[in-house]
């Protein structure tokens, strides 16, 4: 029995077929790669993955844990060639695990010009940063400081009780914040 000769329409449909897979397959790559950031961000968040903070609602409600008292250091940096003055008002609280809290960071503008700087953040141990709820922070939005101008920052937080039932951190007594604040490049117009 003589088998017949595939036919040109064939090829090409199979052609046809596989390159639409290829730019099926090339587009869902090229979406997933625009979403990682912000999926890998919300991940890191609810997770408390390498350090991230968890971010609270303002209306939590939270439970004092009696008695149990932790001390939460405060670090401040500013990247290279930032001309910022960035620093905790106290560099350690001692803190009520479940109870809110408030540290003030304060920040100057050390130039003659107008800078727009973003803070990022993490905590070590980085095992507590799943426990570390941040209320309110100026790490959330981008903050401009006018030539000269001094800010005060508040940050609200609270250590979610549920940090002395966790076997990784039964030996935490201190945890540390940490913040660097990186410039803003502004969109500039052409002269």
């Amino acid at each position: 029995m003589a088998t017949l000769p595939p036919s040109p329409f064939d090829s090409a449909r199979r052609n046809r077929r596989t390159l639409l897979m290829t730019v099926v397959v090339g587009l869902a790559m090229l979406a997933l790669g625009f979403a990682s950031v912000p999926l890998y961000r919300i991940f890191c968040e609810q997770t408390g993955f390498g350090g991230t903070t968890r971010r609270a609602s303002a209306d939590v409600q939270v439970k004092e844990a009696t008695g149990h008292i932790l001390s939460i250091r405060f670090d401040s940096n500013v990247q290279p060639g930032m001309p910022w003055k960035f620093h905790p008002e106290h560099p350690t609280q001692s803190v009520t695990v479940g109870a809110r809290n408030m540290a003030i960071f304060v920040a100057k503008n050390m130039s003659d010009k107008p800078v727009t700087g973003t803070a990022s953040f993490n905590v070590t141990p980085t095992q507590a940063g799943a426990f570390f709820a941040k209320i309110e922070c100026f790490c959330f939005t981008q903050q401009t400081l006018k030539p000269g101008e001094e800010v005060r920052m508040p940050v609200l937080y609270y250590i979610d009780p549920k940090i002395l039932s966790d076997p990784d951190n039964k030996d935490t007594q201190e945890i540390t914040l940490s913040y660097t604040f990186y410039p803003v490049e502004q969109d500039r117009k052409p002269s």
